[in-house]
């Protein structure tokens, strides 16, 4: 009996000792697995294309040479391919031996054609050029789309005998059967007149490129033309070459002139185009068009310039004449969605609006008497996904359990029978298939790394698990990992604040820590929601290694939380986002484990511009702080942005200069490191250039990083590796590991 004894003991401390040793054998994740060697990316269900079955969806795949894709069919309930649709080797253009390599491509309604670009230029965010090609299934013939120099945003009619696009601010419309090639507008010019696309500020805040939509009947083209000969140019140099080039652009900022704007149709039958009546007033915003189900009646939204009004226009596409549907005012501003949806029957149309606090669905009639609120409730629609007519089932992502997570929900558009379809605690966004009977889950949450998986619409039941992260899954668990974790906090005017905080995996209460506040704080945004946060958080468990706590809290005007919360900041842009920030220091500091003396802040374009205002209005609670791509003067940023939160300037001077941290240099106390980019077009590298200036004259210390040619993402080659090394050697020397006290405190 002892012997055994002995025995088990000895094999349960051998044991012991083997979890031991297998614990203190973790790895510590470094700047290079991060930025550099790719060990913690994640897997994903890309160029998911759904097919009109759906069934199936089709897919770019590496043929047997891999010099060469195939398009292939997917059975999506078995995730295996069915069956190769196009053979890559097939591509081959007329006049050439060699296929085509293709970046992008998309189906004709019929599925017996396909658009494929190639040699894709990069303009702006959301713009770009290429040449395209037109392939005939059956015949297996490639065409080139056109030979007058590359092509933006080619499009097929919806019933597939002809391809718009635009190309050196023009439209242009080519008859499939014949390849005959139409122009459409002749007044494009540079820098002056835009036909079939945005102009730098509509791609950027209202979100789309692509100017130009066909008719249900593939008869009628509706397109914007953006005269900005009238808007002040911004020019920026790129660097490289033995003289520096100029790059010059439309760039509207706060209270200058904007383009105006106009929509017509053109008639491929008859070759007319018409204007459409949006009124005499030239100053505005037509931040979106769409057809209706009549082939006849286009949709405007017509928006003044101060963005609280917005007015939903149908115009008569024949004669241009429109009246107004739809009229919204608010005491703030109304943001754009995609969510209006007109139905098949012809009768009504969903839209959506915070007309009551929260952003819910509502049903109309065709002539805009509301027919019913569909959803209801102090949450939010974050998302409107679709209807299915067919089986009356609308599809919405809200924030119903949690302004953290995200979750699908089906309704009929009586407001009845809602069903949650998501169940896991977590962020959720669906692809869903054309004929709302599947859609893609693509999961993560906090501490879980994300997964994609296939559900039935109408129940969300699992299918299958087409991406799990298995191997990403067994990678982070060689490492020691810190856990992201969730609390709310009050402030001293009762506010209700969200954050999150990620400790050393060896913290001890008994001890004191530096604490650094990462922060974006703009407009509807979010940081802390219950999801994977990519590498930013792998950077976190490098610096929590390193005995730092790191924290994000949600300030006022952030998302997911009402109108209320999130427009309290209008006309004040900044004012209640930092005092939100400082309070939330404050409330660090109070903390037993907290060392209030070390506490740092940093952030990225809003966050930057936050950072700043921390360091400036902050009165030292922040000790050092990183401002990247930095606004330091709203004044500096375009219109459509800035003034649909505080005015334009000369409205709201006052709401323009009380917060902008240029005004307050000679309040800086804490340690800063200012980066930024010498090709920002967004917020252009000017801000950090006033900034310097500001601080160097109120004779204020500190540091400072230009990127050479760098967008506003700072990214490219080895710039992440750099930069982040960077950002992790200022906060050890100014935050985790101080020698002696700030020189500005």
């Amino acid at each position: 009996m002892h012997i055994r004894l002995r025995s088990n003991l000895l094999a349960a401390m051998l044991l012991c000792f083997a979890f031991v040793a297998q614990a203190q054998q973790k790895k510590d994740i470094t700047l290079e697995d991060i930025y550099k060697k790719g060990t913690f990316r994640s897997q994903s269900v890309y160029g998911v294309n759904w097919m009109n079955d759906g069934r199936y969806y089709s897919s770019q795949v590496p043929d047997a040479t891999n010099k060469v894709y195939d398009i292939v069919k997917y059975d999506v309930t078995t995730g295996k391919p069915v069956a190769t649709i196009i053979e890559g080797e097939n591509l081959v253009p007329t006049g050439s031996n060699q296929p085509i390599q293709y970046d992008d491509y998309t189906f004709s309604s019929d599925e017996q054609k396909v658009l494929f670009s190639t040699d894709t230029e990069q303009i702006y965010r959301r713009s770009s050029k290429a040449e395209f090609y037109i392939y005939d299934i059956a015949s297996k013939k490639l065409t080139k789309l056109s030979d007058g120099g590359k092509q933006l945003y080619a499009s097929f009619s919806p019933d597939a005998k002809r391809v718009a696009f635009a190309r050196g601010n023009n439209m242009f419309v080519t008859d499939l059967s014949s390849m005959q090639e139409t122009q459409i507008t002749t007044d494009g010019k540079f820098n002056a007149i835009i036909n079939g696309y945005a102009d730098w500020v509509y791609e950027e805040e209202f979100s789309f490129a692509k100017g130009f939509h066909w008719s249900p009947d593939g008869k009628k083209i509706a397109f914007y033309t953006f005269d900005e000969a009238n808007v002040p140019e911004f020019n920026m140099q790129m660097w490289g070459e033995l003289y520096p080039q100029d790059n010059k652009f439309k760039y509207p900022k706060a209270g200058e002139a904007n383009s105006t704007v106009k929509v017509s149709v053109y008639d491929v039958n008859s070759g007319k185009t018409v204007k459409m009546d949006t009124g005499n007033e030239a100053d505005i915003y037509i931040p979106r068009i769409k057809w209706t189900n009549d082939a006849n009646l286009l949709s405007i939204q017509k928006m003044n310039r101060l963005q609280n009004t917005l007015e939903i226009l149908h115009a008569n596409a024949t004669t241009g004449k429109t009246s107004v549907v739809l009229k919204e005012t608010d005491k703030a501003y109304i943001d754009i969605t995609d969510d209006l949806t007109y139905l098949k029957d012809g009768k009504y149309f969903i839209h959506s609006s915070e007309v009551k606090g929260y952003n819910h669905l509502y049903l109309y009639s065709m002539n805009g008497k509301l027919v019913r609120q569909i959803t209801d409730g102090n949450w939010e629609v974050s998302e409107y996904v679709g209807y299915d007519e067919k089986n009356d089932r609308l599809y919405y992502m809200s924030t119903e359990v949690s302004p953290l997570e995200r979750h699908l929900y089906s309704i009929s558009s009586k407001g009845k029978k809602k069903q949650r379809l998501t169940d896991k605690e977590g962020t959720h966004h669906v692809n869903m298939s054309n004929d709302f009977t599947y859609y893609l889950d693509y999961y993560s949450a906090a501490n879980q790394v994300p997964t994609v998986s296939l559900h039935t619409a109408k129940d969300g039941k699992l299918i299958k698990m087409l991406e799990d992260n298995q191997k990403l899954q067994n990678t982070l668990a060689q490492y020691d990992l810190a856990k992201q974790e969730f609390f709310t906090m009050s402030t001293s005017e009762g506010n209700k604040l969200n954050g999150w905080m990620i400790k050393p995996t060896d913290f001890d209460p008994n001890k004191k820590y530096p604490v650094l506040m990462f922060v974006y704080g703009g407009p509807g945004s979010q940081t802390v929601t219950n999801s994977w946060g990519g590498s930013n958080y792998l950077w976190y468990q490098v610096l929590a290694d390193k005995g730092l706590i790191v924290v994000s809290v949600d300030n006022r005007g952030t998302g997911a939380r009402g109108a209320d919360f999130k427009k309290v900041t209008y006309a004040n842009l900044g004012k209640y986002e930092i005092e939100d920030q400082i309070e939330a220091a404050k409330w660090l500091g109070n903390q037993s484990y907290v060392d209030k003396n070390r506490i740092g802040i940093w952030g990225h374009s809003f966050g930057g511009y936050m950072t700043l205002l921390g360091l400036t209005k902050g009165e030292g609670v922040f000790r050092a702080g990183i401002s990247v791509a930095p606004v330091t003067n709203w004044r500096f940023y375009d219109t459509i942005y800035t003034e649909r939160y505080l005015k334009t300037p000369q409205e709201n001077a006052a709401g323009y200069d009380d917060n902008s941290p240029l005004f307050f240099a000679d309040k800086l106390k804490g340690e800063l490191l200012l980066i930024h980019g010498t090709g920002d077009d967004n917020v252009h590298f000017q801000n950090a250039v006033a900034m310097q200036d500001a601080l160097i004259d109120a004779n204020k210390q500190f540091e400072s990083f230009y990127y050479p040619n760098r967008n506003h993402g700072i990214y490219g080659g080895n710039t992440y590796m750099h930069r982040f090394t960077m950002m992790t050697d200022f906060l050890e020397r100014n935050l985790i590991n101080p020698k002696g006290e700030s020189v500005n405190q």
